[in-house]
């Protein structure tokens, strides 16, 4: 497809953000044991980074959600760069614990923010049929920060110590400064900032205006339910994958670094196929076709008997299970008025994102008392409830019916 100048910096931007956050968010997993080793802190103190990180997101995103529809995205979205890398960059001078949750939840705040602003750039910036493969497209990209992060830490790590590795957070320094200087934000959204400040209407967003209808309650309510399954079935399932497979199937998965690749690859290959599908046949279909084929897929697991299978397994399960993640900034940003899009989009998501931080603990408390048969229906489950919730959203079938006459 062809596009302007302005779209192609959107997409870039977008997508290198996506790309150099996840880099810098990682990190923090290859540097944990480290960290505990050297200030003599538990595990459950360690894992009080990774805490302050998501109390910093969604703070971030409620903050930054109401500046973006204020004064830009496009400003929003290179501060939010700016300060995450700045945070990351901290780390290296980090010699106490109080320091690193610091900076994990400043981090944190510039993370939860990024996202609303990019999701909306590129919704309002792109026709509505090419925008699902686009937000997956960008998601992708930033699934291969994850693949980045493992290889600068391979090589920094052992030479130079974990705190060096934080250095490279000072590479999307780079990227709020080029954002700003070449990319523009929409003239749609322009003159909407222009209209209202001169009636001085809804100046500052209100989050009870997503929830000021029960059509719309429950709009907001629902989207947030799919969102939560989507992330409780990601960091839920693929965290305790090696773990399932060494401790009921007796295997061991040996080599990290291909594990790693094989379930980014089936993540991104997930997002564009379904951001495709998305554009050629709507939301509905879409979201019904994975929902229905993770509830399937997550069964293939079990099926595993060594550590070849479960890495196919891995990988089928990530094609599907995480695909749908790009599609709700696509849902929300035409389901919503663009005066609150990007609070929309940054609230709904990481609420998601916060109650579906809890599978992990659930899923490991499971694994006490119960099969991984037992774990993968209930997954499955989680998934059919997302359908039907889905399907229960009237303005989602409106939008279906509208999609299908743009394209006729």
């Amino acid at each position: 497809m062809k596009m302007t100048k302005n779209q192609k910096w959107t997409l870039a931007s977008t997508s290198a953000g996506n790309g150099l956050l996840e880099t810098d968010s990682s990190f923090i997993s290859f540097a944990m044991t480290p960290i505990i080793a050297e200030m003599h802190i538990s595990g459950a103190e360690g894992g009080m980074m990774i805490t302050a990180n998501d109390i910093g997101m969604l703070i971030g995103a409620l903050i930054f959600g109401m500046l973006a529809d204020i004064f830009g995205r496009v400003r929003v979205l290179t501060y939010t760069i700016f300060l995450a890398a700045i945070a990351t960059t901290g780390m290296y001078f980090a010699h106490g614990i109080f320091f690193i949750y610091v900076m994990r939840f400043i981090e944190g705040l510039g993370d939860g923010g990024e996202y609303g602003a990019g999701v909306t750039l590129i919704a309002e910036n792109f026709k509505h049929h090419k925008i699902g493969t686009l937000e997956s497209v960008a998601n992708s990209i930033g699934e291969l920060g994850s693949i980045l992060s493992a290889l600068i830490a391979a090589v920094v790590i052992p030479l130079w110590g974990w705190r060096t590795m934080f250095l490279f957070g000072l590479i999307p320094v780079a990227l709020a400064f080029i954002t700003r200087k070449n990319l523009n934000e929409n003239p749609d959204f322009l003159k909407n900032v222009r209209e209202r400040r001169l009636h001085h209407h809804h100046r500052i967003p209100n989050l009870k205006r997503l929830f000021e209808t029960p059509k719309i309650a429950w709009q907001t309510i629902a989207i947030m339910i799919m969102a939560m399954v989507e992330e409780a079935g990601y960091d839920g399932l693929l965290s305790w994958l090696p773990s399932m497979m060494q401790k009921q199937l007796h295997v061991s998965v040996t080599d990290s670094s291909l594990w790693t690749i094989a379930t980014v690859i089936g993540v991104g290959a997930g997002a564009i196929a379904f951001g495709k599908l998305m554009d050629a046949k709507g939301a509905r279909f879409a979201f019904t076709t994975f929902f229905i084929a993770s509830a399937i897929s997550v069964y293939a697991i079990p099926m595993s008997f060594n550590a070849i299978t479960l890495i196919i397994a891995a990988t089928i399960v990530g094609f599907f299970v995480t695909a749908t993640y790009s599609g709700y900034g696509v849902v929300i940003s035409r389901l919503y008025p663009m005066d609150i899009r990007a609070t929309a989009n940054s609230f709904i998501e990481n609420m998601g994102t916060l109650f579906g931080g809890f599978a992990p603990m659930a899923i490991g408390f499971m694994m006490q008392y119960s099969s991984i048969k037992m774990i993968m229906l209930m997954l499955s489950l989680m998934f059919i409830l997302s359908l039907v919730v889905m399907l229960s959203i009237p303005n989602l079938k409106k939008l279906s019916i509208k999609e299908a006459a743009e394209k006729a």
